[in-house]
């Protein structure tokens, strides 16, 4: 894919569109810890296996970087093969760093892993624009790059389940549990999704629409980063 050229109305309609994301500050704060949800995992032992599929379902569908990167990954695949492949490698990469993460205690600053999630959606949204290839002469391997970026993804969710101070009688099998539930709502987020994609490729107006569309994940990927470092300088 390479740059489309934007008309100034399309331009415009970019900067309006992210200059109200701005006002959505609730987007930064979408892998927050409910106090809800993490007393009632402080008080419990054992394995919990329905609570913790829940939990794992609800941090997937709510957590919005989670989602833009994964409608980036998607944006220009039509094959429910490729699709498949991008969305397995992006599921292997956060369970692994999440499981491990978790198992032997080792997290990330949550500022900083949410920043380079953040960031993530910017590559993609660059990468469906063919920035990289258009600024250096190179394409580099999209299976590589979702793999990666699953790694640190699953490092952002480590970072937040380490926060529930889960008990380790059954830790692994509630780990697998909320593992479970990440899959859960990440199919039915790419469900959604490709429902969506399926009747707006059907438009003609898709592929002006499309250029749009990528400067505006740029826009929300920066936002979630700079919010993110803004979080780290001040805390």
């Amino acid at each position: 894919m390479t740059f489309l050229h934007p008309t100034p109305r399309r331009v415009w309609t970019a900067l309006a569109i992210f200059c109200l994301t701005l006002l959505w500050a609730g987007v930064a704060l979408a892998h927050a810890v409910t106090l809800g949800d993490k007393g009632y995992i402080q008080e419990i032992t054992g394995p919990h296996v329905l609570p913790f599929l829940y939990l794992g379902a609800k941090h997937m569908v709510t957590g919005y970087d989670h989602i833009l990167f994964l409608f980036g990954v998607i944006f220009f695949l039509y094959g429910m093969r490729e699709i498949g492949l991008y969305v397995t490698l992006f599921a292997i990469g956060h369970s692994t760093t999440m499981i491990l993460g978790v198992w032997f205690n080792f997290g990330i600053n949550a500022y900083i892993i949410d920043a380079i999630i953040g960031f993530s959606v910017i590559y993609k949204a660059l990468d469906n624009l063919g920035a990289f290839r258009l600024w250096f002469g190179v394409q580099p391997d999209t299976r590589v790059a979702t793999l990666v970026f699953g790694f640190l993804h699953g490092f952002g969710l480590a970072s937040k389940i380490i926060e529930y101070n889960i008990a380790p009688d059954g830790l692994l099998v509630n780990l697998i549990a909320f593992n479970v539930g990440v899959e859960i709502g990440q199919l039915t987020a790419l469900a959604l999704i490709l429902l969506f994609m399926q009747r707006w490729r059907a438009s003609p107006s898709f592929g002006r629409q499309a250029y749009t569309a990528n400067v505006i994940m740029i826009g929300l990927g920066a936002y979630l980063m700079g919010f993110q470092l803004i979080g780290l300088a001040l805390a």
